[in-house]
């Protein structure tokens, strides 16, 4: 590993429901290839121990990774990689913090550069799973007759659509670990265009047999706002668990392809 090697810096982010825990088969592979690496907790996610019934603001829930950026040395930038609703947590520290950010790698994530502004920005990255039944629960952590607080995926669905292509060592981890997410802090969420953004390179993984963001979406999403990269991956939602290898390989190319470029 050479010297500029050793000083980048992965940060993980997880999606909806999930927590650092879905990055252990990554992070492991990154640091046996002495790379920095830091798998974040947002709010009410992982071992965090808020209660997302309690979380109001997109603020709130990603306080954790601003807060992270906000404390790096000056000359220290990142590599940010975002999975599923994780690609907000991306753009959100793109618009605030684009000079502290080296690539953004989004893997089969939300990428929409003002978040959910337009009909046409839900129909690309809210997840449509209505075919697959009444697969969510949702909890009313404010009054039954007010709007649901949080939800998650029933545990009877959750390898059918989130893990199919996983093992079942895998999907029976995350049925451990799941949380339900904060649904007010998606709400609605969107950015203010920051001075810098349009600096910061980013890449897109596409999953090709996604359940939750289906193959369509992924690309208008990358037709409206396109990336400087697309990889293509042979995985479901969720390839942390069931092409690890692969995406590891990914995001070494990622990062290659814009160091070669700068």
């Amino acid at each position: 590993m050479s010297d500029t090697g050793k000083e980048l810096h992965f940060v993980m982010v997880h999606g909806f429901g999930h927590g650092a825990w879905c990055w252990y088969k990554i992070g492991t592979l990154l640091e046996a290839s002495d790379y920095k690496v830091t798998c974040l907790d947002l709010k009410g996610s992982g071992i965090d121990r808020s209660d997302p019934n309690t979380i109001f603001t997109f603020q709130d829930y990603n306080k954790p990774l601003i807060d992270l950026l906000s404390n790096l040395p000056e000359n220290e930038k990142v590599i940010l990689v975002g999975h599923s609703a994780g690609g907000l947590s991306l753009t959100d520290a793109i618009h605030r913090f684009a000079k502290k950010i080296h690539l953004a790698i989004y893997v089969a994530a939300n990428m929409l550069r003002h978040g959910f502004v337009t009909p046409q920005d839900y129909k690309d990255a809210v997840p449509d799973l209505s075919k697959y039944g009444d697969v969510t629960m949702m909890i009313y952590g404010a009054r039954a007759d007010k709007p649901p607080t949080s939800m998650i995926i029933k545990e009877e669905f959750q390898s059918q659509i989130l893990y199919h292509l996983s093992s079942k060592e895998d999907s029976t981890l995350a049925a451990m670990l799941l949380r339900p997410g904060p649904l007010r802090a998606f709400a609605g969420v969107h950015f203010t265009e920051g001075p810098d953004a349009d600096s910061v390179p980013r890449v897109f993984i596409r999953t090709i047999h996604d359940r939750v963001i289906m193959q369509e979406q992924q690309d208008a999403m990358i037709r409206r706002w396109p990336p400087s990269q697309v990889f293509d991956l042979e995985s479901e939602h969720s390839p942390f668990f069931s092409a690890p290898a692969v995406l590891f390989g990914f995001l070494l190319k990622a990062v290659a392809s814009i160091n070669a470029a700068t």
